[in-house]
């Protein structure tokens, strides 16, 4: 089969390794959309390797006995290997399994990479698409919509609330989609131009630049009393957000941090006993709700429309990483067929 690669010297294209095999209760799915997340970043720090991404959708080909999924079933591929045992996995939590999976019969190749035409993937994280739902637009229920929706469900976000987003990357912006579907007042921060026109068009309210002297005034003056947010989630993990974002959220707020970042100055006292806000690490959703994104996705289908931007056939995945590189997009999709 073919693979998205970065080869020796900093190129990148498509090359060839074995293809999956089924066993036990693991699948071998048919990818038919990859969208795109954080692996441009192995192209900009001249990584080289050959398995690359955490997000698709497609159909299910092989099966070695009968269980969740038949042959022929269109499904999301949600991320990870977890073990489907431990109290984390049974509570539908299983992004935060610390064991992986068990059990692997000895020299057999686990290939979950996603840049790939076939992957395997434990049938119980195959989440069924509706005949009638675009196999594009099933692939928001990843990382597209998936982290912001673990989010809102966390903080109960609701159309009383105004909800902070830092970082409107893909991950931001598809929160933007998911708080605004609940009715909630979204206020966004990003200094990219491209990306703050498509978050207001997406629903934000207001958009400001971080380096704005007068960020924090601004961002108070857009809520109820000039108080602050109800609520917020941080998609960049830049430390100067993760201090504006508890800043910026009023007193009894909720805060979920949801980019990858590094350390932060966060105070016992005025940050956490004075204000009694409630911090949230978020990286997913609740397997719980796998079908309720569906339904997300189903009543937003015209702004995912505008929140996909970009689709490259595989063999151009180095075109889609250096778009990605300029931050000019929303969410990229790839083709791993053409």
């Amino acid at each position: 089969m073919k693979v998205a690669t970065i080869f020796e010297g900093g190129s990148a294209g498509i090359s060839d390794v074995p293809d999956p095999k089924s066993v036990n209760n693991i699948a071998v799915v048919k990818v038919h959309v990859a969208p795109m997340c954080t692996e441009y970043k192995a192209l900009v720090g001249n990584r080289t390797g050959n398995e690359f991404g955490h997000e698709a959708v497609g159909e299910v080909i092989e099966i070695a006995r009968p269980g969740r999924v038949k042959v022929g079933d269109r499904v999301v591929v949600q991320p990870g290997a977890p073990c489907g045992s431990c109290y984390i996995c049974l509570g539908g939590d299983y992004i935060h399994c610390e064991y992986g999976l068990q059990g692997l019969p000895r020299n057999f190749k686990l290939n979950t990479s996603t840049m790939a035409q076939f992957l395997n993937k434990v049938d119980w994280l195959l989440t069924p698409i509706p005949d009638d739902m675009s196999l594009e637009h099933a692939s928001m229920a990843c990382c597209g919509l998936g982290p912001t929706y673990g989010a809102v469900r966390r903080m109960n976000v609701n159309a009383y609330d105004s909800v902070l987003i830092t970082g409107l990357g893909a991950v931001g912006l598809g929160g933007v989609i998911n708080a605004t579907h609940l009715g909630a007042k979204v206020i966004g921060v990003d200094p990219n131009p491209y990306r703050a026109k498509l978050a207001l068009e997406l629903g934000a309210s207001a958009v400001f630049d971080p380096d704005d002297d007068d960020i924090l005034d601004k961002i108070k003056q857009e809520t109820d009393g000039h108080r602050g947010v109800d609520k917020a989630m941080d998609c960049s993990g830049s430390s100067g957000a993760h201090r504006l974002m508890i800043d910026a959220v009023q007193r009894r707020g909720e805060a979920s941090f949801i980019g990858e970042g590094k350390d932060f100055p966060l105070f016992a006292s005025s940050d956490m006993l004075r204000k009694g806000i409630s911090l949230h690490g978020i990286w997913h959703y609740n397997l719980s709700d796998s079908l309720n994104i569906i339904k997300v996705i189903e009543q937003n289908s015209h702004k995912l429309d505008r929140f996909i931007t970009h689709k490259f056939p595989m063999s151009q995945v180095q075109k889609a990483w250096e778009l990605q590189a300029t931050m000019k997009c929303g969410k990229v999709l790839l083709d791993p067929w053409s």
